[in-house]
């Protein structure tokens, strides 16, 4: 860590200048979601956790109302008046940390100026939610900075709100709150309607999750992740016809779904209807399984997740699949799916840990062979929530 915060001070310091004092050190990780896709807009259940990766951020007050933004991993510079900060909306860069600010003042919090400078270790665009951990990671620097004494929880929604309102992403909670909660070396078990959650300790004995991008780039702003909401909505509308007491997709049971579905007479959406509610349900039998330290039927659970997920919701897409496919082949691994929203970005992957050596040098080969291209993989630790790093704060 020490080691990191040493690279970040030299490109804080050339971008804004003046010295260490004062200087505070921030992190929110990204997440990896286990089980559990395209349930949290849709009220149901997901079983994230959280990585040692994540946004990392320097931060220095100000004494004006001044917000200064850099990156390690671009050239830009941006200042913005908090005074005016719809007016930057536009700039090619920094709208996650703007949107921030911008909703804290909404809610009527005063803040500071300050300068702040990020260093992302979760890969951009991967579906490892980078775009989380920036928002988490800014969020609890302001809450620090200016003593706001928000709790964790709360700042997850209202980055969950910058992120509807302002980015154009109508996500659920699943990617802020694990940013905000997660806990090392456990996943969340979330209820995201109400956000009841459990911690469920990760114990694999000898195997390992190991995470491939398919290092295909995406955007959810640009891709068909709002339209899939629509669906879902419009499945939700007409099912409530007959089951008036479902607030939301994930309130049905699969029997239930069974009974009522032929009211969706539109077969994309009757099928989009049935992931939800199948992905759910297989949440749930996840958490027993991997509670129980049933890691083959936990691992079952994801390859059948990834073809609801393939043939159902039609998230995946040639790479994902190819990855996803490859894997569930390979002896030793348990079970491969994708992982986060889909249209690009990785897959998780359990397998035993003396397999990963071989595992990867299959999975690039045919990867290659079929896309084209090369994959990435890594193979992170489960790491805590947001937080200040306090025992490396430079003062």
């Amino acid at each position: 860590m020490n080691e990191l915060l040493q690279k970040m001070l030299p490109g804080f310091l050339s971008r804004f200048g003046g010295s260490a004092n004062g200087i505070r050190c921030f992190m929110a990780p990204g997440r990896v979601n286990l089980i559990g896709e395209h349930t949290d807009y849709n009220g149901g259940y997901v079983m994230p956790a959280a990585l040692d990766l994540g946004s990392f951020l320097l931060a220095r007050p100000r004494t004006d109302r001044t917000l200064r933004l850099a990156d390690s991993q671009w050239p830009y510079l941006l200042e913005a008046d908090l005074n005016h900060l719809p007016d930057y909306f536009q700039e090619p860069w920094g709208n996650y940390q703007l949107a921030i600010a911008h909703v804290l003042q909404q809610q009527g919090y005063l803040l500071q100026g300050c300068d702040f400078y990020y260093l992302e270790t979760v890969p951009l665009a991967s579906g490892l939610s980078s775009s989380a951990a920036i928002e988490l990671v800014t969020a609890v620097a302001f809450n620090q900075l200016n003593q706001l004494q928000i709790p964790s929880i709360r700042l997850a929604q209202l980055a969950q709100t910058a992120e509807c309102d302002f980015i154009g992403v109508q996500c659920g909670i699943m990617d802020q709150f694990t940013a905000a909660m997660g806990k090392a070396n456990h996943a969340l078990l979330l209820r995201c309607s109400d956000l009841h959650y459990q911690t469920i300790p990760l114990e694999l004995g000898d195997c390992r999750l190991l995470i491939v991008n398919t290092n295909q780039p995406r955007s959810l702003v640009k891709s068909k992740y709002n339209q899939r909401r629509r669906e879902c909505e419009a499945a939700l509308g007409l099912l409530q016809k007959v089951m008036p007491q479902a607030a939301n997709l994930a309130e049905i049971t699969p029997e239930q779904f069974a009974a009522a579905g032929s009211v969706l007479e539109d077969e994309l959406l009757f099928r989009r209807a049935r992931h939800v509610i199948t992905e759910n349900a297989r949440v749930l039998t996840a958490a027993k399984a991997l509670a129980a330290g049933d890691l083959i039927a936990f691992g079952l659970l994801l390859n059948a997740s990834h073809l609801s997920l393939r043939d159902d919701y039609e998230v995946t897409g040639a790479e994902l699949d190819c990855l996803a496919e490859a894997a569930q082949k390979i002896p030793g691994v348990l079970g491969a799916r994708m992982t986060g929203a889909g249209f690009g970005g990785c897959t998780i992957n359990l397998l035993q840990f003396n397999q990963i050596e071989a595992f990867k040098i299959a999975i690039s080969a045919e990867y290659q062979q079929k896309i084209g291209r090369t994959p990435s993989f890594y193979q992170p630790g489960i790491g805590d929530g947001a937080r200040e790093i306090y025992d490396v704060v430079l003062r």
